[in-house]
């Protein structure tokens, strides 16, 4: 089969397109068809050499849809479709770039869909890692109003898709003027332009500020967004669009204010389950819950589509098909 090998850290063109073995089915393993996967922050670290738990050489790719080419001793039926994710994916094993993947039984999901696969393939990391980051992390069922700082990023406009359907009201950020349009139109109740300092912002707006804060940008941005926050608010960690994972001289008494609640949120397949995610795709098939889609490139086009994601200028998931 093919797929792509990185062997040392750097940038796109260190991903190179090789003929491999393909993987051979495990008891307990789905050998997956791989249709399209989508590309992901972390695979973008992991490609610099910013995971260090990584070990060279490896296929990158933490996510895929496709369908089940042999699924030993489980429930699986040749032919079905599926999503992957997570468990070590991309990361402890090979992952998606690849034409095969062989992924543990615990992080493969059945789905049924009638939506293409470019499609499909921006949805299960995505609607995971927001899933997990409104309920889990930020619980937005006892809030009014958000903060997504890191707004254009796919999980971003996930989240403002999701919140809105809840309910809240949603504040979204962008480093660029240009793209405050974009945002209004994808539902975003107010657009900030966001240059590092937006707590003044939120407490006009909001007065003690801002219900929740979910923290895309990263350690750069959140002490700011710490102080974005109403007592027993909550800013939950989930991106590191920013590029750092460390926030330096980090003072808990002083940067984290009184009654203020700080967590983070990592993403595990676990944190939702196959009729959850077959519930939000359903929503996606129905028009129901609409969700801004970066590019679509070809599988020999990788090294392209990592190249978007260095650009910041994809405005959505990007995805690979197979």
């Amino acid at each position: 089969m093919r797929a792509y090998v990185i062997e040392e850290p750097g940038g796109p063109e260190k991903l190179r397109l090789r003929e491999v073995p393909t993987p051979e089915p495990l008891e307990g393993w789905v050998l997956v068809r791989v249709r399209a996967f989508g590309l992901n922050r972390s695979e973008w670290f992991t490609r610099r050499g910013d995971s260090p738990s990584v070990k060279f050489p490896r296929v990158l790719g933490i996510e895929c849809v496709g369908e089940v080419m042999a699924a030993p001793g489980s429930d699986l039926a040749v032919g079905q479709r599926v999503a992957a994710m997570m468990g070590g994916m991309g990361r402890a094993y090979d992952g998606a770039y690849a034409e095969v993947a062989r992924v543990p039984r615990a992080h493969v999901f059945p789905i049924e869909s009638s939506l293409d696969w470019p499609v499909v393939g921006a949805l299960p990391e995505m609607l995971q890692t927001t899933h997990g980051s409104l309920h889990l992390g930020l619980e937005i069922e006892r809030a009014r109003t958000l903060l997504v700082r890191g707004g254009t990023s796919s999980v971003g406009l996930a989240a403002l898709a999701l919140a809105k359907r809840a309910g809240l009201e949603v504040v979204s950020t962008t480093r660029s003027e240009a793209k405050t349009a974009f945002l209004r139109d994808a539902g975003a109740d107010h657009v900030v332009v966001d240059d590092g300092a937006l707590a003044r912002k939120m407490h006009e707006l909001f007065g003690t500020g801002v219900d929740r804060v979910l923290e895309l940008v990263g350690a750069t941005t959140l002490r700011d967004s710490l102080a974005c926050v109403r007592p027993r608010g909550i800013v939950c960690m989930t991106g590191i669009l920013g590029g750092s994972w460390v926030l330096d001289r980090f003072e808990p008494m002083e940067d984290v204010p009184t009654g203020v609640k700080l967590t983070s949120y990592s993403g595990r397949s676990e944190d939702i389950t196959a009729d959850e995610l077959s519930r939000y795709i359903r929503m996606v098939e129905q028009g129901a819950l609409k969700l801004s889609l970066g590019p679509t490139f070809r599988f020999d086009a990788l090294v392209d589509a990592h190249r978007t994601m260095d650009d910041n200028s994809a405005n959505g998931k990007i995805v690979v098909v197979v």
